[in-house]
């Protein structure tokens, strides 16, 4: 299957019309960002650039692609043509994957003749949604955990085979220890881990010949499922008799067991009890059972004994929640000048939907004492930033101001492609994983609280924020003229 082909209609209609107007030279600059958090949470995990990568690195359109827009007969032969010769020549700058990012800032920059730009708009939002979603989804639930390894069990619960591929891959990298997706762990090299089912319990007479025959087929790894019946009347009991049976008298040890269901504080405590008054208290307590990231934090509140966590659901379907990324024009140079750039803007009744105009660089400021970050700010492509003394000022309420100094600075996206070429090292997926904990750790405790984060500066510059004041007049006050 072409991916080329996983666009929306509408992008062909716009660039046929585009194309035959003759606009097909004009360079177009398109942010793609969000406009509010997920979860209550303060932050968001950046993801999605190698799926972009991969995409931009194989565009095009095929024979059949091509035979199957004719057959529409809505395109003209000369568009189609343009169509066979499709190749991306255009620069996408974005934020490295696993870095905390948040609304209103872009995450992606594509300077692009206008058709090429408007043609990759479909893949890269359907990329970036459900990554960004996995990711953060599955660092909120690795940070409730705090040092219990939390394995990635939600391939059976997600929306289809590709969310499955995306959310486990993005699991691992924001912190989760393994998955049981097989497929991904084949990919990427990923750690997969897995324990037995109910069903496998049930299909047989009674639940200690299921043990002892998992125990005979895997005695380095028995991990038993003690819930299908009695957690501690029948499950635990059954796993330290196949231990005290099988496992020790033929040199090994009970790995461990897991719950998966009941009050699991009580039960995991009890039943580490059993195992530690049973000479196993090697062996280790894993739950699982839908949890939420506040079900985590009240277990640990309430002592529970856990050593491991096995998620699926709130990471693969985290609370319906949906990104809600969004592309739009920022910026175009008329017939490929880019010494003319002309900044564009959408203004809307709605605040939150008036877009930030021009091509834009987003800055991050860190304290060089601690190296928290301080704020992002949104300044013009070529603004000169002050490393001395900065003022934030909140584009929402422009008397909120605050002043820093002792800071130093980075801009946050870095060139992927340039002018067609791919120029990024994207880097391994243990290398993402590292990135996510070192960015985490520049972010203040209060901004990544789960309830009631404090807000984190995401602010433009005076000069960007006067060019967006004027546009907004001067579009508003040309609507009362028309009318």
């Amino acid at each position: 299957m072409n991916k080329t082909m996983l666009t929306d209609y509408y992008e062909f209609t716009m660039s046929e019309a585009l194309f035959k107007d003759g606009r097909k030279d004009d360079i177009a600059v398109f942010d793609a960002f969000y406009r509010q958090h997920l979860f209550g949470l303060g932050y968001e995990l950046m993801g999605g650039v190698d799926a972009l990568i991969d995409f931009i690195k194989n565009i095009h359109f095929t024979d059949d692609d091509i035979r199957y827009l004719k057959e529409k007969g809505l395109y003209s032969a000369e568009f189609l043509e343009y169509l066979r010769n499709f190749k991306f020549t255009g620069s996408i700058y974005a934020v490295p994957d696993g870095t905390p990012i948040f609304p209103n800032e872009p995450i992606v920059t594509v300077v692009a003749p206008i058709i090429e730009a408007q043609i990759v708009e479909t893949f890269i939002l359907n990329q970036l949604n459900p990554s960004i979603l996995f990711m953060t989804a599955a660092r909120r639930v690795v940070d409730a955990a705090k040092n219990i390894p939390v394995m990635e069990f939600g391939a059976r619960r997600a929306l289809g085979m590709d969310a499955s591929i995306i959310a486990s891959k993005s699991a691992y990298i924001a912190g989760c220890a393994s998955t049981s997706n097989t497929l991904v762990g084949e990919k990427y090299g990923i750690p997969i881990s897995g324990t037995m089912a109910h069903s496998f319990v049930e299909s047989y007479d009674n639940e200690y010949d299921a043990f002892l025959a998992y125990a005979k087929t895997h005695p380095n790894n028995c991990v038993f499922l003690v819930d299908t019946y009695d957690v501690l009347r029948s499950g635990v009991k059954n796993a330290i008799k196949v231990a005290q049976d099988y496992l020790i008298p033929n040199g090994y040890r009970l790995k461990g067991i897991r719950i998966d269901s009941g009050d699991l504080a009580y039960l995991t405590k009890e039943a580490k009890r059993m195992l530690v008054e049973a000479n196993m208290a090697d062996a280790t307590i894993c739950v699982s059972n839908g949890l939420t990231e506040n079900e985590i934090k009240s277990l640990l509140d309430q002592g529970a004994v856990i050593d491991s966590i096995g998620l699926g659901d709130n990471i693969v379907l985290p609370d319906y929640a949906r990104v809600g990324c969004v592309y739009k024009l920022a910026a175009l140079y008329k017939n490929g000048d880019i010494t003319s750039l002309i900044p564009k803007i959408k203004v809307s009744e709605a605040e939150v939907k008036t877009t930030n105009p021009s091509l834009k660089t987003i800055y991050r400021f860190y304290d060089k004492d601690t190296n928290y970050a301080l704020g992002d700010v949104l300044a013009l492509n070529n603004e000169i930033i002050p490393q001395e003394e900065f003022t934030f000022i909140d584009p929402n309420n422009e008397h909120r101001t605050k002043t820093i100094t002792n800071y130093h600075v980075r801009k946050l996206q870095v060139p992927i492609f340039l002018n067609g070429k791919l120029v990024y090292h994207d880097p391994t997926i243990e290398e993402k994983r590292l990135l996510v904990n070192r960015e985490m750790a520049t972010l203040y405790p209060e901004i990544k609280r789960s309830v009631k984060p404090y807000p984190y500066f995401v602010d433009l510059t005076p000069d960007l924020l006067e060019l967006k004041k004027s546009m907004i007049k001067e579009i508003k006050g040309y609507a009362r003229v028309r009318k």
